[in-house]
């Protein structure tokens, strides 16, 4: 008698085997003008199922903020959770800003890297002190009179992947990983084997997206638009004042959300601004499947992206010593963008460092928000009205 000794292969998308019939079910996103639309049909964004219903978890409020936690169910996938931050004791409608996490080769976590807590995961509070300068960004957004909306979106923190038996090339390069870590006497946290898994894993992720007619730009833009359309619906809360800021591959996600969506009327992008042109050929393995989807480049270059969007305006904060982008494409992005759009349009600062959004840069960004969205003083932020668990 035989025995089938073959062994099983995990999944490759475990967390996610709703996520093809999702997409084949789904329409592709309807933008509002045919420019949006062509973004929509490359990246391959799918329509979402409609509005998510949004449970409240906890709300506490210290230093001068109310920060509650949210959870809601998208139409794949695990659980959504967010965080809503705003003003203690603050009367509305306030301007909204979705505060947008960066890639960071950290997917572990998410939002919660931009967010101040009573208790940080430690991965959340090594991304704020590599990458934002020790800050907590839509916090200190919050604090500027703003009701800032921050969650994790596709792939990240409460929407990763299950990796916990990785599919095998995953796990092939997993354990040549554990086997540099063992030669250095590492002992590796849960998030740092988590991360190192994920970051091999986001090849598969690309190619299952590509092969489902999406891409993993695409799947996170749909997450982004679910959330805006979440934060342009919560009381008290301004739905003609919204605005999006983003750093790295978060700076990507405004771009995208601000050309996909005509609820964006300010945006800033930051350490995420050079031409497609100045990659080539040195830098495209600084970057991940967030920015180079296949046949975005026939839409036009990265900067002529913004032409799509219907945004009143929009700041691009640029690191000359920004490890990841040259200076010549930086500077020449930053010629296209003054020629495609006249000064009350768009503002380029360029900032000394590498690639870190800093507090200057952030205190910039706040500044621009808060000249360009305003801020309301007409009713209180109220969430009573949201389920708990």
């Amino acid at each position: 008698m035989s025995t089938n000794t073959q062994r099983v292969r995990p999944s490759a998308i475990a967390g996610y085997e709703n996520w093809p019939a999702y997409v084949q079910t789904h329409a592709r996103y309807r933008a509002a003008t045919p420019a949006a639309q062509e973004l929509s049909d490359v990246l391959g964004v799918p329509e979402g199922a409609g509005k998510p219903d949004v449970t409240l978890l906890w709300e506490k409020t210290y230093d001068g903020v109310t920060t509650s936690q949210l959870s809601w169910q998208l139409g794949f996938g695990p659980r959504t959770t967010a965080w809503l931050v705003r003003p203690a004791g603050s009367s509305g409608p306030l301007p909204g800003v979705l505060a947008l996490h960066c890639h960071g080769g950290n997917k572990f976590g998410g939002a919660d890297r931009l967010v101040e807590l009573a208790e940080s995961h430690p991965s959340a509070a090594s991304a704020r002190a590599g990458h934002y300068d020790g800050r907590a960004l839509a916090t200190d957004v919050a604090r500027g009179g703003f009701a800032v909306l921050a969650h994790d979106t596709f792939a990240w923190g409460s929407r990763r992947f299950d990796l916990s038996v990785p599919p095998w090339r995953t796990a092939s390069a997993l354990e040549a990983r554990n086997s540099q870590w063992r030669e250095d006497g590492v002992v590796p946290s849960d998030a740092e084997l988590y991360n190192a898994a994920a970051g091999f894993h986001e090849d598969t992720v690309a190619k299952a997206a590509g092969l489902l007619g999406t891409s993993l730009a695409g799947m996170v833009a749909h997450d982004d638009l679910a959330a805006l359309e979440i934060l342009a619906g919560l009381p008290g809360v301004d739905a003609d004042r919204l605005g999006c800021i983003g750093f790295s591959g978060g700076g990507g996600r405004s771009l995208t959300l601000a050309a996909l969506s005509p609820r964006i009327r300010n945006y800033v992008v930051t350490c995420m601004m050079a031409t497609f042109q100045s990659l080539l050929p040195a830098y495209l393995d600084a970057h991940s499947w967030l920015l180079q989807t296949p046949g975005l480049w026939r839409l036009g270059d990265w900067p002529e992206l913004t032409a799509r969007s219907g945004a009143d305006g929009f700041l691009v904060q640029y690191a000359l010593a920004d490890e990841l982008f040259p200076e010549e494409g930086m500077r020449d992005a930053h010629r296209t963008l003054s020629a495609l759009h006249g000064k009350s349009t768009y503002t380029g600062s360029f900032w000394p460092g590498p690639h870190i959004f800093t507090a200057e840069m952030q205190n910039e960004a706040i500044s621009y928000l808060s000249t360009t969205l305003g801020a309301g003083s007409d009713r209180a932020l109220n969430l009573s009205t949201l389920p708990t668990p």
